[in-house]
């Protein structure tokens, strides 16, 4: 192995949604400082929503598959509280977002296949201590309706 290289096994946690796997952690000490890159997978018509954190900044990005990415603002002194914005992110829209802590966040997988995100965190996951908040998928708050819209 050449001098410096590492390499870190990756651990698959799959269930009847699709997996989840942590990439890279600030606590692999093999960057000198950043939170999380992780990778997850979601089957056709999946919604994953919604959720927050206090603490985490996320960027978002899709580099297989298309999600609709639903994101509400629930910052109370945000000047844009309680507004909802719709994304759709994937092959067909190459794009990444900062999604900053306190908003909402969530997506609905797009189309017949399989979509793949990977996302960067200001910090790493800590199952004793999760930064991550829970709303349901179809909170009346949000009131977002998830369906297609045929037009």
């Amino acid at each position: 192995m050449i001098d410096g290289v590492r390499v870190k096994k990756l651990l698959k946690h799959m269930d009847d949604r699709g997996y989840f796997m942590e990439v890279v952690r600030d606590d692999d000490n093999l960057l000198e400082r950043f939170g999380q890159l992780s990778a997850s997978l979601s089957y056709p018509g999946v919604i994953k929503a919604f959720h927050y954190h206090k603490h985490q900044d996320d960027i978002w990005f899709f580099p297989k598959g298309n999600a609709q990415v639903v994101l509400y603002d629930r910052r109370p002194a945000s000047p844009t509280v309680g507004q909802t914005d719709v994304y759709y992110m994937g092959e067909h829209n190459l794009i990444s977002l900062l999604i900053p802590r306190g908003v909402a966040h969530g997506y609905r997988v797009l189309g017949n296949e399989p979509a793949i995100i990977t996302y960067l965190t200001n910090q790493s996951y800590d199952p004793d201590n999760p930064d991550e908040y829970r709303i349901a998928h179809n909170d009346p708050e949000i009131g977002f309706d998830w369906n297609t819209k045929f037009k």
